[in-house]
């Protein structure tokens, strides 16, 4: 089968713990189990190719729409009648058999090109914009009415789904997928100090609950916390937790670990006796998947993934969302229990195993594709 992923603005070659790598792990499954994937991304620098074929056999396509930069959401909008332009007369040329679409802005896109070329469009939404977004709103609702069918990454999302008014029966769940063969338990260990080690991944942004576990660092004591995931260079989030930090008096307990590169994350992952994973949202769950494919116990919000990524109690342990007081008991109870920490780490990659591999995802992702298959063979 010959797959269109539509991503316009998580870039799969760029490092990241969202968008990007569901649709890199997606991508690469797909393309272990001997179908055709091409991901059409927007080209946002100057030094990068227009095509890129990667290790894993999947083709990105950076499409050049727009400045090669990053832009914001606004500005984006102006320049997705030109991707889709671009993607039209691409599909004229080679017709893919099904689009994936991910996030609003892609889908738009997808949309306006597959129907041009009359490709069916499985749309992913990941989270829904808010309210007093107008533009957004009215895009989720189109997709919601013209998308061939609607791919959610959590029960959470298909509740938020049905009240936009997309039907049950038109919503697969196919959550995020983990590259078992990196994340596992055994394999390099990162270095570490004497302190017990606190790690947490993610974006630096606005609702990444990482003040939460600052404040919590405050009141246990013992414990680093490192933070990876992003650049901190000038970011007002790094520096906001950089002064909340000073407040608290745990700065020389914190470590901002920027950017990890994705081969070397599994041995970060490794070095630490807990993962915390704290967001006010997250629709993909997937710095917890990875820890938990390491074997390492995950405290997190229950929130969006979250909530079906972990069984309390079995497989991690859940928290109130902003709850600082509720993570410090919760590190505590972990941090002074050894056998306890060891069974969640061992049920934690039970569960990833069992469940979440990639390829046993991209197997259900591939079904809802041959089930709007004859949509476009029937054309």
């Amino acid at each position: 089968m010959r797959i269109a992923m539509v991503s316009v603005v998580a870039n799969p070659l760029t490092e990241g713990t969202g968008q990007e790598a569901h649709v890199r792990e997606l991508s690469a499954a797909l393309c272990g189990l001997g179908h055709e994937v091409t991901v059409y991304t927007r080209r946002a620098a100057t030094r990068s190719a227009d095509r890129f074929r990667t290790d894993e056999k999947y083709e990105v396509v950076q499409v050049p729409v727009g400045p090669a930069k990053p832009i914001s959401d606004d500005e984006l909008v102006a320049h997705l009648g030109e991707f889709a332009k671009f993607l039209a007369e691409e599909w004229r040329l080679s017709s893919p058999d099904v689009a994936h679409s991910h996030h609003w802005e892609s889908g738009l896109a997808a949309l306006v090109s597959a129907h041009r070329v009359q490709v069916p469009v499985v749309h992913s939404h990941h989270g829904l914009g808010p309210s007093d977004n107008e533009e957004r709103a009215d895009a989720e609702r189109l997709l919601a009415r013209r998308a061939s069918w609607t791919v959610a990454t959590s029960m959470q999302e298909v509740t938020q789904l049905m009240q936009l008014g997309v039907h049950r029966t038109q919503t697969t769940v196919v959550p995020p997928g983990v590259n078992l063969e990196l994340f596992e338990p055994e394999g390099p260990v990162a270095a570490r100090g004497s302190l017990r080690r606190v790690v947490s991944v993610g974006r630096l942004e606005p609702g990444s609950g990482l003040a939460t576990a600052v404040a919590a660092l405050s009141v246990v004591d013992g414990i680093e916390l490192v933070i990876a995931g992003e650049k901190t260079q000038a970011n007002p989030v790094a520096q906001q937790l950089r002064r909340l930090a000073r407040q608290l008096g745990v700065l020389d307990r914190i470590v901002f670990a920027g950017a990890v590169p994705h081969a070397k994350m599994p041995a970060l992952l490794r070095s630490a006796d807990v993962v915390v994973c704290t967001p006010r949202s997250d629709p993909f769950g997937l710095a917890a998947l990875e820890a938990m494919g390491c074997g390492v116990p995950v405290i997190a919000a229950a929130v969006g993934a979250l909530a079906d990524v972990i069984t309390h109690n079995v497989s991690g342990l859940h928290i109130p969302t902003n709850d600082a007081r509720a993570l410090a008991r919760s590190l505590r109870s972990l941090l002074t229990n050894d056998t306890k920490r060891q069974e969640l780490g061992v049920a934690a990659h039970d569960r990833v195993s069992a469940r979440y591999s990639r390829d046993r995802l991209a197997k259900e992702a591939l079904a809802v594709y041959q089930r709007v298959e004859p949509e476009h063979g029937s054309e």
